[in-house]
């Protein structure tokens, strides 16, 4: 059984807390694309949990974790990750976790060409999480990148580095007017930081298809959601890579193989980090009290999330796009201290009222066609079964499932784990 979870919509829907409760059904749980550019946060018995680049089935000892050719890996951030997590005395070995021997090496050089370009950028920035994500692509697909594998081969990485580093300080130097990088300090990098991974890269490829062979249950973690995908995102205030289930196969080390579920995650209301379009947006004391309510605050960033009612018009979009056969409803117990919960139904594009998710100067210029549900006003954080929820909260969920065109099979009512209830 081959299963993704992926996002409906903006990112932050909460992915994270559903891969870690669903990954106690599996054996393996595979990071496929993005880098440490997005978090998932977790809360289980041990803590909370923020992960960047780890999959969040790391949390649970028996389950094995791979980091998929797909991923670009910022190494020193991944040892860090490691470490922080064994501090929390979660245990991380070669035998639970696997890193892509293809997944590409995020280098300072790249971080700091994505900080340069989004000052140079000024009030035209795209919102970057200046993590390097974009450059880092941008040199996988120019074919300048350097890959987990070539760690092993150390004389090989040094007339390589050398090359790439030439072309890449023309750049630096020549574009932005900043401090070139030296061969040394980055052959020291790689020495440093690459050293104590070696232990963990290998052809994940070879082992999943084994794996799958054998018919061990595969989970696919997504980063962020549909919406910031490079093909099918609000470009170009997207991420750099594919966030879509139908790339879980290729960017994990498996193309050959389809999957079996798409389970689609979505808020019960909407939130957006970074720049772009978002019709949903709401503004002053709705926008500061909802984003209260829900801690909306970016997981790798810290930034304040915008907050905005439920978008049915780009989740609608989210679960066409990502192919969802099911989906899973997260933070329904945030909406509680609402009366009236306002839902973005349709939009209005040069006067034109419209269902379907549109791009470009279209997206920018929609307005939001705001419709009003009956709230609930009592506390569902104590609630397992559907028939626990108050009528209202019953009422908003089955809209939701309706309004979207997929069922809804898990919904979320707090951030621990036992905190949901299976439909």
């Amino acid at each position: 059984m081959l299963t993704s979870i992926v996002g409906i919509n903006w990112g932050d829907e909460g992915k994270g807390r559903m891969v870690d409760l669903l990954s106690e059904q599996q054996d393996i749980v595979c990071r496929y694309q993005g880098g440490n550019n997005a978090g998932h946060t977790v809360v289980n018995d041990r803590g909370t949990f923020i992960l960047n680049l780890l999959p969040s089935g790391i949390l649970r000892p028996e389950v094995v974790n791979i980091m998929g050719n797909g991923m670009v890996i910022d190494i020193r951030h991944l040892c860090g990750e490691m470490a922080r997590l064994r501090e929390g005395g979660i245990e991380i070995s070669p035998k639970n976790l696997k890193i892509s021997d293809r997944a590409i090496i995020c280098m300072p050089y790249n971080v700091a060409q994505d900080c340069l370009e989004e000052e140079r950028l000024a009030d035209a920035k795209y919102g970057s999480t200046r993590r390097g994500i974009a450059p880092i692509y941008g040199d996988k697909y120019m074919k300048k990148g350097i890959r987990m594998g070539d760690l092993f081969q150390p004389e090989a990485i040094k007339d390589e580095l050398k090359n790439i580093l030439e072309w890449k300080n023309l750049t630096i130097e020549k574009v932005y007017g900043a401090d070139p990088f030296t061969y040394e300090e980055m052959l020291d990098y790689l020495r440093e930081y690459g050293a104590p991974l070696k232990e963990y890269i290998c052809d994940v490829g070879e082992y999943l298809e084994d794996a799958i062979a054998a018919g061990k249950r595969v989970m696919f973690e997504a980063q962020l959601g549909a919406l910031r995908d490079i093909d099918f995102g609000i470009y170009p205030y997207t991420s750099s890579s594919s966030t879509i289930a139908a790339y879980a196969p290729i960017g994990a080390g498996v193309p050959g193989h389809r999957l079996d579920r798409v389970i689609g995650i979505m808020k019960a209301y909407s939130t957006c980090v970074g720049e772009g379009p978002f019709t949903a947006e709401m503004f002053g004391d709705e926008a500061d009290a909802l984003r209260k309510a829900g801690g909306e605050y970016g997981a790798a960033t810290g930034r304040p999330r915008r907050v905005g009612g439920f978008d049915v018009v780009a989740s609608k979009y989210g679960v066409r796009v990502q192919g969802a056969t099911e989906l899973a409803v997260t933070k329904l117990d945030v909406l509680s201290y609402l009366e009236k919960i306002p839902v973005v139904v349709s939009y209005d594009v040069n006067g034109k009222t419209v269902d379907r998710f549109p791009m470009g100067r279209a997206l920018a210029e929609a307005k939001p066609n705001v419709e009003y549900l009956d709230g609930w006003g009592a506390d569902i954080t104590g609630c397992r079964k559907f028939e626990d929820l108050p009528e209202a909260a019953r009422r908003y969920v089955k809209y939701l499932e309706n309004a979207v065109g997929a069922p809804v099979t898990y919904v979320s009512v707090g951030a621990q784990r036992d905190q949901i209830i299976v439909m």
